[in-house]
């Protein structure tokens, strides 16, 4: 993966402007003809993949390898490949065509999830669509020459997450015209250190600082959701995998031609209604911007969903799985296509994964983008994350609540553990988090809550004023199992819910952070997230064949 300096600190990241296009509209380019984008530095679209839990499930010996060969080949694998022997190798083989990456490029170590009554976890994978023009295929497929070998984008990112007791699905995109705050990244391969941004920054940016570790802690630090896997998918996946699956259906509600007299457009052209789509034209569904809804990255995300949830609908009929040869073909698409996390190393992982994701019904699947609004001034043409309703959505997200709105089957969490020492003999520290991207830290919070737990009875509390790292959320970590109940009984004595208590190898010792949900003095009075989806996340339900993408004013033919 090329790697490039970073966007300057504090300024909107270095994007590419006229003549380069990505997962953007940009027409293909075949034979001497080839797109020239002369916009504004609008950029690019995708889709991406599935994915299981951090580290993943142990291959299971000979007979795990023997059911993920039945799973490439169905049972005539050893009739096509020509012996168990050869079998072993083809497995080994798909295993190789992975390509692997670190999980998080992040300082801040991810908190473990908090189990239900039964044991259950949730399970979340960011999925990544990358711009990368690192290859002939897909510099073939769109581009300007002189993006070829630039930096790779993220401009395709969702959040899928599957709930703990695998009844439902849930997925936000994050529009790549966002802008936030990205944490510091260090490149596993170069050690090159990527500072914190000290201004906003596009999210589409940290794939190039480092790889999608870097997305993946960007993400952790704006959601505080645990990521388990990430996925990512370039373009020539995009097209490979959609031949693979034998076409995806797709509908508009009128003629449309993605195209402008300036050269803009992803060259989409389809006819009214629902057509079939594949390869190029699959990719080029998923980069469309113009001719979509109100021609923004917003529509496009739109589209996205579309995509995804007719795809998996498609998966699920079986019509492509029976067949042993389309199946291997699937299963060499896929592991070409993808860059996963060293946790989903193996095919047998991808496969226990997959096991996993089919739980959750179609109908039970839930797609979502991330509540926003539009930037002012210099930021007029980005979005921000919508005070409220974002951050409602991050939390029914972190507290398993289902977006589909309906009757939530995740079991209670379990009960609070029991504390192995009284108040007195409880160590805790503290630590001031209420810095925000606009305000100070909070002078003297520490200290207030430090008072706090003495007045409890927690005689031992201590500040630690040298670590201030800010947080949007009040929490408490503790780095071992037998730690467990003693920060618990911190939780219950300052009324911090008992789902804001982590296990974390980040900490020595019970730590509580207060958190910018806790700049003003008094009790703890925690967030409490509604059992409903915002409006503004505009829910599209897997099940809905009825989804049909309006088509933009002047782009019918």
């Amino acid at each position: 993966m090329a790697r490039s300096s970073t966007p300057g600190e504090g300024t909107r990241p270095r994007v590419r402007h006229a003549g380069q296009l990505g997962w953007d509209d940009g027409l293909y380019e075949e034979g001497p003809e080839k797109s020239e984008d002369s916009g504004s530095g609008e950029r690019r679209a995708a889709s991406g993949e599935s994915g299981h839990r951090r580290g993943g499930p142990k291959p299971h010996g000979k007979k795990g390898k023997r059911r993920v060969l039945r799973w490439v080949a169905s049972v005539t694998a050893l009739l096509i490949i020509g012996g168990a022997g050869a079998g072993y190798l083809y497995y080994e083989h798909l295993n190789g065509n992975l390509k692997k990456a670190d999980l998080t490029l992040g300082d801040k170590k991810m908190a473990d999830h908090k189990a239900n009554a039964a044991g259950q976890t949730p399970l979340n994978i960011l999925l990544i669509g990358s711009d990368a023009r690192d290859s002939k295929a897909n510099q073939k497929l769109g581009g300007a020459k002189d993006t070829f070998g630039a930096p790779p984008l993220a401009d395709v990112q969702m959040l899928l997450h599957l709930s703990a007791d695998r009844s439902n699905m849930s997925v936000i995109s994050m529009p790549r015209d966002t802008m936030l705050k990205i944490p510091k990244c260090t490149d596993p391969e170069t050690k090159r250190v990527y500072p914190a941004t000290t201004g906003l920054a596009m999210t589409n940016a940290t794939l190039g600082r480092g790889g999608p570790g870097c997305s993946v802690a960007t993400w952790y630090e704006l959601t505080g959701i645990t990521i388990d896997h990430f996925m990512m998918i370039d373009f020539a996946g995009v097209v490979s995998m959609a031949d693979a699956i034998g076409g995806v259906p797709v509908c508009v509600k009128g003629n449309v031609y993605s195209h402008t007299s300036e050269g803009k457009g992803s060259g989409l052209k389809l006819e009214k209604g629902t057509t079939k789509i594949k390869g190029k034209q699959a990719l080029q569904w998923l980069r469309t911007r113009y001719g979509f809804e109100d021609g923004t990255d917003l529509g496009r995300t739109h589209a996205q969903h579309m995509y995804m949830n007719s795809m998996v609908r498609e998966l699920r009929k079986g019509t492509k799985l029976t067949d042993p040869g389309k199946l291997m073909g699937l299963a060499e698409a896929a592991t070409n296509a993808l860059t996963v996390d060293k946790g989903l190393d193996t095919v047998k992982k991808l496969y226990d994964l997959a096991e996993e994701l089919k739980k959750a019904p179609t109908k039970r699947i839930t797609m979502t983008t991330m509540p926003n609004v539009y930037g002012t001034g210099t930021l007029k043409e980005r979005v921000l994350p919508k005070p409220g309703d974002a951050d409602q959505l991050f939390q029914m997200v972190r507290d398993d609540i289902p977006l589909d709105g309906k009757t939530s089957k995740r079991k209670a969490p379990a009960a609070a553990k029991k504390p192995t020492a009284s108040p007195a003999e409880i160590p805790v520290t503290v630590r001031n988090g209420t810095r925000t991207e606009t305000d100070y830290p909070a002078k003297g919070r520490a200290s207030a809550v430090k008072e706090l737990l003495t007045g409890k009875g927690f005689t031992q509390a201590a500040i630690d004023a040298q670590n201030t790292e800010p947080a949007k959320r009040t929490g408490i970590l503790f780095p071992t199992v037998d730690m467990e109940g003693n920060a618990q009984a911190v939780a219950k004595a300052l009324g911090i819910p008992l789902s804001a208590v982590k296990k974390s190898t980040d900490v020595s010792g019970i730590t509580l952070t207060v958190g910018a949900d806790w700049r003003e003095d008094g009790d703890y009075h925690a967030p409490s997230a509604e059992e409903k989806t915002p409006d503004s996340a505009r829910a599209l339900n897997g099940d809905d064949e009825t989804a049909c993408m309006d088509v933009q004013p002047g782009f019918g033919w």
